[in-house]
């Protein structure tokens, strides 16, 4: 049996190296390196770069979809905010009426909005976490996992800063019907129907 030795240096491309070996065993057993059929060596650097590509494109397309349904919780959340100040205009009348700051007003509206945010995200987060749980008991069920979708979980870090976006989506979803409901003028709102 033959050593080959090829000399390369840390962080040498794959390329490189497959060249140098070509040219090596080109030369011991008398083919000419230019010959592709000569010698057949299996490159994966290509297809890893590829398999790499396209997870990152699915990373930035999930990341996408993710920011764009927060960005409609918000807008949803607001809304909802608005129908409830709306509806509780008489109320907020009142409450200025007997001295309320319209720091207090804010307060209470952006309070309600964080609440209704906190509570539906954190449904959503246990049913992921259940999802997550049928799939991982399925595989199991099934006769083991593969390598590719190893005990499927959810990593604690992510879910602590999932909480606090929510938190922090419910506060901005809080704000514009909260400064309306400030800028509620007393007198008018006790006359609203």
């Amino acid at each position: 049996m033959q050593r080959i030795g090829i000399s390369s240096r840390q962080g040498t491309p794959v390329k490189v190296l497959e060249e140098q070996v070509r040219q090596l065993l080109a030369q011991r057993h008398k083919f000419d390196p230019a010959d592709k059929q000569a010698l057949d060596l299996d490159n994966n650097e290509e297809e890893v770069a590829r398999f790499e590509g396209l997870f990152r494109g699915i990373k930035l397309f999930v990341s996408v979809i993710g920011v764009l349904t927060l960005v409609a919780g918000v807008v949803g959340v607001s809304n909802i905010m608005l129908i409830i100040v709306q509806e509780r205009t008489r109320e907020i009348g009142v409450r200025k009426a007997l001295g309320a700051t319209p720091w207090s007003i804010i307060s209470m509206i952006v309070q309600e909005s964080v609440v209704i945010t906190s509570v539906s995200g954190y449904l959503g987060l246990l049913a992921g976490v259940a999802l997550l749980d049928a799939v991982r008991y399925a595989l199991e069920q099934a006769g083991g996992t593969t390598s590719y979708f190893d005990h499927p979980q959810v990593d604690v870090g992510v879910a602590l800063s999932a909480t606090a976006l929510l938190v922090i989506s419910g506060a901005v979803a809080g704000l514009v019907p909260a400064t309306k409901a400030a800028n509620v003028k007393p007198i008018e709102a006790l006359r609203a129907d």
